[in-house]
């Protein structure tokens, strides 16, 4: 399998990491530290060198309870950046949900979009088919300000299904290929802990829509809950372990924030999950 970004092809024949980079002053794990342009650069540099498939650029926070900001904002934040990480040698993804960021992002160099709302927003479908660039399509219940409130759900694997398989539909009828889109869960984005654990344990379901699977799992609450209560400057161990997880359970690409440690982590579970294979009659 391969994703195709752009004029990248990005082979999926063992899992991809990609990096987080955040140009926000309150994003909920690196809120503050890149919103400097050199730092934020050196940040992209650092994170290709230490094995990043992918560099994912977010100039608007989506954690819980974050306020939105405008357009022009937004702009400032991530096309100066993109258009600088173009020679990095990676291709660049653009966190949005705008098409106004879209469109600039993609002509900036950005080789693909990560939409959190799934181009629901009006004109996103549009921009991202015309735009050529690959697409993740992510589940949210609810909007950001209010999406941890009371998450409700009756089957939170198939309602998760069914809409991200509706997403994917969506774009393809707008005219983009089905090679350029990837779809994520939406881990935390309007869903409790057991939400969570529940999506990660069935997550091959998912998979069976016939789509890449893109899983972010790094740093969240749900880690720091699991480990009593770490903060977010402590969950390591446990973001690398939940990548392995989601790999083993079907996931081809993972956003990260500590790059170097799940390169290493996953070179080791590739070459497990391979023995599997080939040990299968």
């Amino acid at each position: 399998m391969h994703l195709k970004l752009g004029k990248h092809r990005l082979d999926l024949g063992s899992p991809r990491v990609m990096g987080v980079l955040n140009r926000t002053p309150d994003s909920f794990s690196d809120g503050g530290r890149y919103t400097a342009f050199d730092t934020a650069l050196r940040h992209a540099e650092t994170l290709v060198r230490e094995g990043a498939d992918i560099l994912d650029v977010g100039g608007e926070s989506t954690r819980p309870g974050a306020e939105a900001v405008g357009v022009q904002q937004e702009l400032d934040r991530v096309i100066p950046l993109i258009e600088r990480m173009g020679g990095l040698g990676v291709p660049v993804s653009v966190d949005t949900s705008k098409p106004e960021v879209m469109r600039a992002a993609v002509g900036a160099g950005a080789a693909m979009i990560n939409d959190v709302y799934a181009l629901r927003r009006p004109g996103a479908l549009a921009a991202a088919a015309e735009s050529g660039a690959g697409l993740c399509l992510m589940h949210m219940q609810g909007e950001p300000r209010s999406m941890q409130k009371d998450p409700q759900y009756r089957d939170v694997t198939a309602e998760v299904a069914a809409f991200l398989k509706e997403r994917a539909e969506a774009a393809v009828a707008a005219g983009v290929t089905r090679d350029a889109i990837a779809l994520d869960p939406g881990f935390g984005f309007g869903k409790n802990l057991e939400h969570n654990l529940t999506l990660l344990r069935r997550l091959p379901e998912l998979g069976a829509l016939g789509f890449p699977l893109l899983v972010g799992l790094s740093r969240k609450s749900m880690i720091g809950t699991l480990l009593g209560g770490k903060p977010v400057e402590e969950r390591l161990q446990g973001s690398v372990a939940a990548a392995v997880i989601a790999v083993l359970h079907g996931a081809y690409i993972v956003r990260v924030h500590d790059v170097a440690a799940t390169v290493d982590a996953l070179k080791v579970t590739a070459a497990v999950r391979r023995g599997m294979i080939e040990l299968r009659p």
